[in-house]
């Protein structure tokens, strides 16, 4: 295919695909599905090999949040039953970071629910970061606060934060349609905040709220623009109670060609497979690896994911390896920061205006079965999952 030819070969130089070149890999059919894999797996060996990055989430304060994220079980207004509980504490903190990290987590993921970090938080943050890294030296931590005012992302650099997440989820032009109580203009903001405080910026999307190919392709090409060193991609978890419940519309197939879009549009970034991957990937799993390079391993901020030891063996059996702590995540060339300027973005992230584009099978696939919420690990007396 012509197509797949031209999109290696941009994706081993870096350069950034045409959007019409984008919004095609969507349209394949399934016929072609493992051959567009195939492809964007070739990309993905030339700049991160076979090896696999896990990440591990702690959510250090669960539920009650102001901001209104239609998406989240953690919004206001939430029916969701999920767990609640005010801020850990750092020894609370350090306790189920250290079991991601015995499970074989490189990184570690603090998240906070909450609109931004008053100073305050950005101290106790800080004093569970220090607890962190007493204990494991050479883990990496992200943190995910919110929205970040001035100096507070130097303020968790200085604490030994390694980088910050904050995700755009959608496009400009349909953020408002998912959340009112700020807006897409502040999340780009935050990022810039995390970079220009020398940290190693997250940031990523939500597929399946309903968006457009077009959507997807608009916030893939301004994620690429924003240049941040690792792209988590969600697949929406429809829970009960939230106003996103409803929205099944992803199928394994579609699932793994959005991966294969955000290789190709990012191909030397860190692209994680992130919540989701279990409800909608469910056994064609393994083949996201050809695609991705990090996971989170375990569960979610409030739903379960698959059992620890099931992602270990999952990798291993698909051909597969665990980095190791020592192994740089980032090709040379990025060193571990901004991208060179072969990666500059030469078109418009503008909006096409396409169709809200369906599979026609994915309410047929839902799976309602596999979103159970987390009941075990932080904020509760049961093991956590790692």
């Amino acid at each position: 295919m012509d197509l797949l030819n031209t999109l290696v070969e941009k994706g081993l130089r870096r350069e950034l695909p045409s959007r019409e070149e984008a919004l095609a890999v969507l349209t394949t059919s399934d016929d072609d599905l493992l051959e567009v894999v195939a492809a964007a797996g070739k990309v993905r060996r030339q700049w991160f090999g076979r090896r696999v990055k896990l990440n591990y989430l702690v959510n250090l304060k669960s539920g009650l949040c102001p901001e209104d994220c239609s998406y989240c079980s953690q919004r206001l207004g939430s029916e969701a039953g999920i767990l609640k509980y005010t801020w850990l504490k750092p020894d609370e903190a350090s306790k189920a970071a250290a079991a991601g990290v015995a499970g074989g987590a490189k990184r570690v993921c603090l998240v906070a629910s909450g609109r931004g970090p008053t100073d305050r938080d950005v101290d106790r943050v800080s004093k569970t970061i220090g607890a962190i890294k007493e204990q494991n030296a050479d883990v990496e931590v992200c943190a995910c606060l919110g929205l970040l005012s001035d100096g507070q992302a130097e303020r968790l650099k200085a604490a030994g934060a390694d980088a910050y997440n904050h995700n755009l989820n959608t496009s400009e032009s349909t953020y408002g349609d998912i959340t009112t109580t700020h807006t897409y203009a502040d999340r780009v903001e935050t990022v810039r905040h995390a970079q220009g405080a020398g940290l190693s910026a997250c940031s990523g999307l939500i597929a399946g709220m309903g968006e457009s190919d077009a959507d997807l392709v608009d916030v893939v090409f301004a994620l690429r623009a924003l240049d941040p060193d690792s792209v988590p991609v969600n697949f929406l978890i429809p829970v009960e109670g939230t106003p996103l419940a409803g929205e099944w519309n992803l199928t394994p197939q579609r699932a793994l060609r959005i991966l294969a879009m955000v290789r190709f549009v990012c191909p030397d970034v860190e692209v994680r497979l992130a919540g989701g991957r279990e409800v909608h990937l469910r056994t064609m799993q393994p083949l996201a690896l050809h695609l991705v390079n990090s996971i989170f391993l375990g569960d979610y901020l409030t739903t379960e994911g698959q059992e620890g030891k099931a992602d270990l063996d999952m990798i291993a059996d698909a051909g597969f390896e665990v980095e190791g702590a020592g192994t740089t995540t980032l090709p040379e060339h990025r060193g571990g920061g901004g991208c060179a300027s072969a990666c500059a973005p030469s078109d418009s992230a503008s909006s096409a205006g396409a169709e809200t584009a369906s599979d026609g099978a994915g309410a047929a696939s839902a799976r309602t079965d596999l979103v159970t919420v987390r009941r075990r690990g932080a904020g509760t007396d049961l093991a956590p999952n790692a």
